[in-house]
């Protein structure tokens, strides 16, 4: 626990996002961001600014500050040695990086695998500098992510997400053995962000994609007989060094809720409650106590093509229902802010929310 927060004028916002994950009152809604370089960067142009925590000051916001930990094995594409190429977007505005390859596809047997492709390992990183970023951090008033397990993610990254439900559907032994060798590098390289951190890290994410646009990719039956192990594994590390447990899982997910708490998540993203299966009222009255929320800024349709009118009624629904008892929600686009998403409804997001989701 991280105390009790006391009642004041105006808290940092490190005590505005930790206090609402402890379902503490806040001075006034906390307020994250997510966004696509191309956005980030025009946002950067706008405030005048350089990078993220000049951008967090600039905008008054209360942006949880991630940690870097940079490769030092030579000739590999990021931890999971996959190459990426930028895609262009169909009008200009951006890139997004695709995988040439999923390096793990065409292997049917283990022992191919275990020929052929180098794991990743602690080895190949350099954590000296996280302490001192989360310090600067730190002294900046800001909370401080660092690490980061997301198995189904990684998954579909290295062998792509038609083989990895087949694997879950047909191939267990391969499913399990993969499942295994990604969390025996995952969990370790957190452990290792957490333990050089030395107790500054507020926030650490394991999470995943069990989600579609329409419902679960695969039943809680089956999530829970290759990944409840883990979960329960990774998040009683966390929890171990402090740190709170954040949890992003995109699309139609409300029905996987319980789940999420039973694992003793504490943190809950992305909020596509425009999706089909949600219900804001109902999250917030049976869930509410038990989970914080994040997110929830419809990125698909509202602030990329809505009005900022249109950008306030969103955010006004989001604050009257998460934020209704004054804690236990953190505002933020349900994703990446979009490259072509017009700069005045950002922010107008964040400057209508600070105006309406002041503490009473």
């Amino acid at each position: 626990m991280h105390g009790v927060y006391m009642k004041k004028a105006q808290m940092t916002s490190r005590e505005r996002i930790l206090a609402a994950i402890d379902h503490q009152p806040t001075d006034r809604i906390p307020l994250d961001y997510w966004g696509v370089d191309e956005f980030t960067e025009k946002l950067f142009k706008h405030y005048n600014v350089k990078d993220m925590l000049g951008l967090a000051l600039a905008m008054e916001i209360d942006t949880v500050m991630g940690v870097y930990v940079p490769m030092i094995k030579p000739g590999r594409h990021g931890d999971w040695d996959v190459e990426q190429r930028k895609i262009p977007l169909p009008d200009g505005s951006g890139f997004y990086l695709e995988p040439v390859s999923h390096p793990l596809a065409d292997y049917e047997t283990i022992d191919e695998i275990e020929a052929n492709y180098e794991w990743p390992t602690t080895k190949m990183f350099d954590y000296s500098t996280v302490k001192e970023q989360c310090e600067t951090y730190r002294r900046a008033g800001f909370a401080v992510e660092g690490g980061y397990i997301s198995l189904t993610y990684f998954y579909e990254t290295i062998r792509g997400t038609e083989e990895m439900l087949l694997d879950f559907a047909g191939n267990k032994e391969m499913a399990e053995y993969v499942l295994f060798k990604m969390n025996e590098f995952a969990s370790a390289h957190t452990k290792k962000i957490l333990e050089a951190a030395d107790g500054l890290i507020d926030i650490t994410q394991v999470t995943d994609d069990f989600g579609c646009q329409h419902g679960l990719l695969m039943s809680e039956a089956m999530i829970e007989s290759y990944l409840g192990k883990y979960y329960h594994a990774n998040v009683k590390m966390a929890k171990e060094y402090g740190a709170k447990v954040f949890h992003h899982d995109d699309g139609a997910v409300m029905e996987l809720v319980p789940w999420i708490i039973d694992k003793g998540l504490e943190v809950l993203n992305p909020l596509q409650w425009h999706l089909p299966g949600w219900d804001l009222t109902e999250l917030k009255e049976k869930y509410g106590k038990k989970l914080c929320f994040h997110g929830g800024v419809d990125n698909q349709l509202v602030l990329p093509f809505k009005s900022p009118d249109e950008v306030k009624a969103e955010v006004r629904t989001l604050v009257d229902t998460l934020y209704s008892d004054k804690t236990g929600y953190i505002l933020a686009p349900c994703h990446n802010v979009q490259a072509i998403t017009p700069l005045e409804n950002v922010i107008t997001m964040y400057e209508y929310a600070k105006e309406y989701g002041v503490k009473a």
